[in-house]
């Protein structure tokens, strides 16, 4: 039997320059722009609030809106193991386009920067950047984006994220009472299965050790990928529980 190899099942391979090169290449999908669309239920665009960091945001809002219209924000991390996917894939730009449709909302997809080229907490400091950015709109009459600016209901807004973009989610919101958050108001979180991980194995990673799609090893390596170089998986990005700094 050969030897259980994560990069292999992760369709990567580490560069000698600690870059990693991913062969799988997923369908992407363009935002829609400002412009009503035919048969188009939800507009989208994209706004770059870190032109340094390469960083930017797909924003949905529902394709109608009457001139007094204010939505619920959510402001969505996703998923992709710290290593993989783009808000601009199309299985996640279907899946943000379809939340602004059915909960009737603004969505605020956040391209954060992935490790091992970019390793914790920079993904943290995306997510703070984009709350920033939201914050400013509403203050900036003149040049706010008018999308968040006139629709937007800031003190409802909400931190969605799945997988390791939970663990951003999660993190951003301890970090927000530091950036003085005041007039956006975050009004609940939502994590859908959170990526938290620690170096005792819990109950629960033993019994699905050998997952078909996401085994212990790839795990492991995964957080090896996303950590501060030396850390290990007790570090508090990890392991909340163990927080070792």
């Amino acid at each position: 039997m050969s030897k259980f190899d994560p990069y292999e099942h992760l369709n990567v391979s580490l560069n000698r320059d600690g870059s990693l090169t991913r062969y799988i290449k997923l369908p992407t999908s363009t935002a829609t722009g400002d412009a009503q669309i035919a048969g188009h239920a939800v507009l989208s665009k994209d706004v770059t609030p870190r032109p340094d960091r390469k960083t930017w945001m797909r924003i949905y809002r529902p394709a109608k809106l009457s001139s007094s219209a204010r939505l619920p924000i959510i402001i969505y991390f996703h998923p992709g193991s710290w290593i993989m996917m783009s808000v601009a894939d199309t299985i996640i730009h279907e899946k943000t386009n379809r939340l602004a449709a059915e909960v009737s909302s603004i969505v605020v997809a956040v391209e954060f920067r992935l490790a091992p080229e970019h390793r914790l907490p920079a993904q943290y400091e995306d997510a703070m950047d984009a709350l920033h950015w939201i914050k400013n709109q509403s203050s900036d009459r003149a040049r706010g984006d008018p999308w968040i600016r006139d629709y937007g209901d800031l003190t409802r807004c909400y931190l969605y994220g799945v997988s390791c973009g939970a663990n951003i989610a999660f993190n951003a919101a301890l970090r927000l009472p530091d950036m003085r958050p005041q007039p956006l108001k975050i009004a609940g979180i939502i994590l859908s299965q959170p990526f938290f991980g620690g170096k005792k194995r819990t109950e629960s990673e033993l019994k699905h050790a050998t997952d078909e799609y996401f085994p212990l090893p790839v795990q492991d390596l995964v957080w090896e990928l996303a950590l501060p170089v030396g850390a290990d998986r007790d570090h508090r990005f990890c392991n909340r529980c163990g927080m070792r700094r």
